[in-house]
């Protein structure tokens, strides 16, 4: 992973988000919430580093205010979600059968809800949801997927001689499934960690941009519903366009992250990856169509008098 440039990358940029939302007061220049209406509109100069908004406010403070919103909501929401998809997912695929069909049947009902729309429904029965509240319902529509993916492969894992010889030893259930599945796990787990976030915090951008959400919960969607809602496009593109670069930013790093978990877990992957990665450092192009074979020179060929003489 961390010898991986790809997941390498996305980490950085992952821990630099972190940083940014747990030191948000020290970096942060302004109050987000701050009005100066003597300085409403101004494009980016040394006093705003990204600009103002109609009512003066600085946008580089609240797009640092903002990112705690989003990092806080998005990873309590991908921990519900991946705890739940791990007890439903593994029990279903360690199970047989009844108790295994219908934990199944539970994923798959989940797999089908609406999200989205079912976000908004329970969002608008609260005058000001908590983030608390978000986040459960993006991890209560979001561990369906991991599930399916867990069940399936602790099902090829069940009948591997270690289990077998487990349960012929009277493992309890409970050591089995936390010893003996869960390290093997482990890779699909953090790959559908990533995916969930990715899916989390898209989710809470299209809630905030839309306004069901408080728009008083500052995050980078809220930034975005006020540049909406005071006709900032196209003309003041610094009031959406850092908010829309950090939402892409934060999506590639995850990106990034999922594609070192993939060919980490992947032995075709990881191979060709170390090779790609020891051909660069001999100097191969990687690319070439005809691969590149060093050879040394030969050796002169010395002849003897006596096979002159023959």
């Amino acid at each position: 992973m961390f010898s991986n440039p790809k997941s390498a990358a996305g980490l950085i940029i992952m821990g630099v988000f972190v940083l940014v939302a747990i030191f948000a007061p020290l970096i942060a220049p302004y109050d987000p919430n701050a009005q100066n209406l003597n300085e409403t509109l101004q494009p980016p100069s040394f006093q705003h580093l990204l600009g103002t908004t109609h009512i003066g406010q600085d946008v580089f403070s609240q797009l640092i205010y903002g990112t705690r919103g989003v990092l806080v909501v998005g990873f309590l929401a991908t921990i519900m979600a991946t705890v739940v998809a791990i007890v439903v997912g593994v029990t279903a695929g360690y199970l047989r059968g009844w108790k295994s069909e219908s934990l199944s049947a539970l994923s798959n009902v989940f797999l089908v809800i609406p999200g989205l729309p079912l976000m908004i429904i329970v969002a608008s029965q609260f005058q000001d949801p908590p983030l608390a509240l978000i986040a459960a319902v993006l991890g209560l529509t979001g561990w369906a997927w991991g599930a399916r993916v867990l069940r399936a492969q602790t099902m090829s894992l069940r009948n591997r001689d270690f289990i077998q010889a487990a349960r012929a030893n009277g493992e309890p259930l409970h050591r089995i499934i936390l010893v003996e599945m869960l390290p093997n796990l482990m890779a699909i787990i953090a790959s559908s960690f990533v995916g969930t976030m990715t899916a989390a915090v898209l989710g809470l951008t299209t809630l905030a941009f839309i306004g069901v959400i408080p728009v008083s919960n500052l995050n980078w969607g809220t930034i975005l519903f006020w540049a909406q809602q005071n006709n900032a496009f196209p003309d003041y593109w610094w009031w959406y366009v850092p908010a829309g670069l950090c939402i892409a930013l934060l999506g590639v790093s995850l990106a990034l992250i999922n594609f070192g978990i993939d060919e980490y877990v992947n032995p075709r992957l990881r191979s060709a990856g170390e090779r790609a990665r020891a051909m660069k450092r001999k100097g191969m192009n990687v690319n070439a169509a005809v691969t590149q074979v060093r050879t040394e020179s030969a050796a002169p060929v010395t002849t003897s008098p006596e096979s002159n003489t023959a």
